[in-house]
């Protein structure tokens, strides 16, 4: 399926016309920046960035657009990205003179803008995917702004081994893809201290009865549960270990510092500790007060990912004017860039080197592992 779809991709970029460069300012209302990402502001899993990537779009059109033309977001989605949605991103590339897009929302849908990316020499930008496969595909094109799990899972390794020590502990995994690769990468670093789990419980995501599965692990009699899972089915996890009487320590992915998980999970997500991939310091104070005051609601790290994804193009539509591969250049040389997730430095396959933190849950709020 993936065969054919890529061979799809190949076809259409050969046969429809690229975008012209250096394209003059007299023939276009518009500046467009592709979002590949759901446009519904409450989408489970797209909502908040969504919200974050229209704040950052107005707030630099505000300061005059492009040479006194707006931005605009140019949005696609489908629930079924590598069938329907491959054929929206082609037709954004070509057809919706986009510039750069920002995307998508995991790192299947990240992989997907990729293939077409590469073909149509646009730029790729994406919010909140820490796969690291997505850069280590050597496509010059594509750019990270969170940090991959292959710099979370060292630091979520050793506060395990320091709180553990040599006690049993369990780790909790659904296997879809993003969790399977965090899993896979935590395991590794585990390995390498002499840590193996007592077991390794894998389960599908959204499985209809999480019961089962908390219930095994809590009657493993282990001292630490490590849940690696998306927001929704880490929250439904967390809670049913909790319901079931465990009372040990919580561990888990990136996932546990999203909205939508700490609304789930609830009083249950009390002291679990995860990669902390946001926290508003001093260069978000703004964007924080913003986004409250706009949304009702504050902003998490694929929030914060898709703001900075946003004003990154732009700063380079700013410096290197309607060329995409110019544009290209421009993103690579902005690095190192300071936003409101930290700084942004890439390395040499476009991932942001920024060190991870880790985080834990006080009070129903994210806060720096004291």
């Amino acid at each position: 399926m993936m065969l054919r779809t890529l061979t799809f991709i190949t076809l259409t970029c050969l046969c429809l016309a690229a975008t012209a460069d250096d394209t003059d300012l007299a023939d276009i209302e518009e500046v467009r920046i592709g979002y590949f990402g759901p446009s519904d502001p409450d989408h489970p899993g797209g909502g908040d960035a969504w919200r974050a990537a229209q704040l950052a779009v107005e707030g630099q059109n505000a300061r005059g657009g492009y040479r006194g033309k707006p931005f605009r977001l140019v949005a696609v989605w489908s629930n079924d990205p590598w069938g329907s949605g491959v054929k929206q991103v082609v037709r954004m590339a070509y057809k919706d003179r986009v510039w750069a897009i920002v995307g998508g929302i995991d790192g299947p849908s990240t992989h997907l803008a990729e293939q077409v990316v590469a073909k149509a020499r646009l730029t790729l930008i994406s919010p909140a995917s820490t796969d690291r496969t997505v850069n280590s595909a050597n496509v010059p094109w594509m750019f990270s702004c969170v940090p991959a799990d292959h710099l979370q899972t060292p630091l979520l390794a050793a506060e395990i081994a320091a709180r553990v020590a040599a006690k049993p502990f369990v780790l909790i995994s659904t296997n879809d893809h993003d969790s399977h690769l965090f899993a896979v990468e935590l395991k590794k670093r585990l390995t390498s201290r002499r840590l193996i789990p007592r077991y390794h419980f894998e389960c599908k995501p959204n499985a209809e009865d999480v019961a089962e599965v908390a219930s095994r692990a809590v009657k493993s009699k282990a001292a630490a549960a490590v849940i690696v899972a998306g927001p929704r089915d880490s929250a439904r996890l967390v809670r049913a270990v909790r319901e079931q009487g465990f009372s040990g320590h919580i561990f888990g992915g990136p996932a546990m510092g999203r909205r939508g998980f700490l609304q789930q999970a609830g009083d249950a997500a009390e002291g679990a500790v995860f990669p902390l991939l946001y926290h508003p310091g001093e260069t978000a104070v703004e964007f924080e007060r913003a986004f409250l005051r706009r949304f009702e609601i504050s902003p998490d790290y694929a929030a914060a990912g898709a703001f900075d994804a946003v004003r990154i193009v732009v700063a380079a539509i700013r410096t290197a004017g309607l060329d995409r591969a110019a544009i290209r250049n421009a993103v690579d040389d902005l690095s190192p860039w300071t936003g409101v997730t930290g700084t942004v430095s890439w390395d040499a396959q476009g991932g942001n080197t920024r060190p991870a933190c880790l985080g834990t849950i006080k009070d129903g709020s994210p806060i720096i592992v004291p």
